[in-house]
């Protein structure tokens, strides 16, 4: 009859209006799911910038090596999710400039012209970086990506107790790394061997669970491999 047909109609509009908000909604997290990601990298590199401002270097580290965890991972995500847009890709080189050339170079604490100059050629290199990063050539970067630049000094910085001279040694061989243009792998970490995964999986539970010597030790060894060994390690192909 009729009316049988008219009121399975009108019960059947709210569950079909409900299961197209529901895609809605999981087809907006998809889409924005990597960029969550870059923008939590971007917090912590501004959380990083105030703790740093304040004097408390130790946090400050801390949430560099977080920003570390988070610029590897968002990249992956948004492959993963065929979610790459110009947006995220925009929303990530600023995340990874505030978080990996501002917030890592306010550690280097400038007190005179020198200092100064030194913080200014810390942020000029990895803005030259995130400029000039495409070799050319598939999987491969030019010159050493920051965030292992920042893991190297953040981490360096909370082994050796806060020491400024050494951190500051240590960033002019990262300047170096960063413009000379040499070349590295894009080493896929979430995309790549398990045993690469299982090492990010490891940054994580150092990061948010151990001591903070313990987690520095992690990443300065991570980051260091990278650094000397960075195809015979890290390559796709490793």
């Amino acid at each position: 009859p009729w009316w049988v047909v008219g009121i399975f109609q009108l019960t059947k509009k709210p569950f079909l209006s409900e299961r197209t908000g529901r895609g809605r909604t999981l087809e907006l997290l998809r889409k924005n799911a990597a960029n969550g990601l870059s923008v939590a990298n971007l917090v912590a590199g501004l959380c990083s910038i105030l703790c740093s401002l304040n004097r408390q270097y130790h946090h400050s580290c801390w949430l560099l090596l977080v920003g570390f965890l988070l610029d590897l991972a968002d990249g992956a995500v948004a492959r993963r999710l065929n979610a790459c847009s110009a947006l995220g890709a925009k929303l990530d080189d600023f995340a990874d400039f505030t978080t990996f050339g501002l917030g890592t170079a306010l550690l280097l604490q400038p007190q005179g012209i020198l200092d100064g100059l030194l913080t200014m050629a810390y942020v000029l290199a990895v803005f030259s970086r995130l400029c000039f990063f495409s070799s050319g050539i598939p999987f491969t970067y030019r010159g050493l990506p920051c965030p292992y630049a920042s893991a190297l000094l953040a981490g360096g910085f909370l082994l050796s107790g806060g020491s400024v001279a050494l951190l500051r040694l240590a960033a002019c061989a990262m300047i170096f790394c960063m413009v000379d243009q040499g070349f590295y792998p894009h080493d896929k970490v979430l995309e790549s061997q398990r045993w690469k995964k299982v090492v990010y999986a490891g940054g994580v539970l150092a990061v948010l669970l151990l001591p903070p010597p313990a987690a520095a030790l992690y990443c300065v060894a991570w980051s260091m491999s990278y650094i000397l060994f960075p195809f015979a390690v890290w390559s796709c192909k490793a």
